[in-house]
């Protein structure tokens, strides 16, 4: 018999050789574990695609209809959007891919190292072929999605991300990088969508402040540097 928590379970997707020691991934958890409204978790994926959705596939089903909601950074995103429409739950993008097989060409093919764990692997043909299987577009189920992309990305196009979900509730900040600066600031706001589907005026307005301070310190850096 398949035992299912009581408790909302919220599934974060780490990205490409990223593993749960990221520094997201960590914020992430540590924030949430501070409630106990729901369960967390954050699993160390395969860096085989079609591995890693079926791990994906058995918590989700595991789970049955107690998914609060998917958060998925940069690869991360792309699994959750590709779950997100089979089994139209809720998912927070952090960055994503977008069109990975395609938009990032020859990129991932060959020698790769997990950043965090070491493991050293052939990231194949096949496998990049299984990840071109996946990319939903168009978006069956846009209002489903936040999207959080910083303009500082130095590794993917913020602006394939925000066509790609232009129907979906999107926070786009000036500045950043990847690893999406600030990131622990806007947990709140994903735990809000989690549970309505939209973001508040509050919510906003405090995103938007952050947005502005930060941008405010970047400006500053320059002019200390020639003082």
């Amino acid at each position: 018999m398949r035992m299912v928590s009581s408790r909302p379970l919220i599934i974060y997707i780490h990205g490409f050789n990223s593993s749960p020691a990221s520094e997201k991934a960590r914020q992430f958890a540590s924030f949430c574990s501070r409630s106990e409204e729901y369960s967390v978790a954050v699993p160390e994926l395969s860096h085989d695609p079609r591995r890693a959705i079926a791990q994906l596939e058995t918590m989700i089903e595991n789970a049955g209809s107690n998914i609060h909601i998917l958060v998925g950074s940069s690869l991360g995103g792309y699994y959750a959007t590709w779950l997100a429409e089979k089994y139209g739950c809720r998912a927070a993008l952090v960055n994503p891919a977008v069109s990975p097989a395609k938009t990032l060409g020859e990129e991932f093919l060959g020698p790769q190292k997990n950043l965090y764990t070491g493991e050293e692997y052939e990231f194949t043909r096949h496998y990049a072929d299984y990840l071109d299987s996946l990319d939903v577009n168009p978006l069956q189920h846009a209002k489903n999605y936040l999207l959080l992309v910083q303009t500082g990305d130095e590794v993917l196009d913020y602006r394939q991300a925000v066509a790609r979900y232009a129907g979906s509730t999107q926070v786009v900040q000036a500045g950043g990088s990847h690893r999406f600066k600030d990131f622990a600031a806007v947990v709140p706001a994903i735990l809000e969508f989690a549970g309505s589907g939209t973001l508040s005026a509050a919510s906003r307005d405090a995103i938007a402040t952050l947005d502005e301070e930060r941008q405010a310190q970047q400006q500053e850096q320059p002019m200390r540097k020639k003082q």
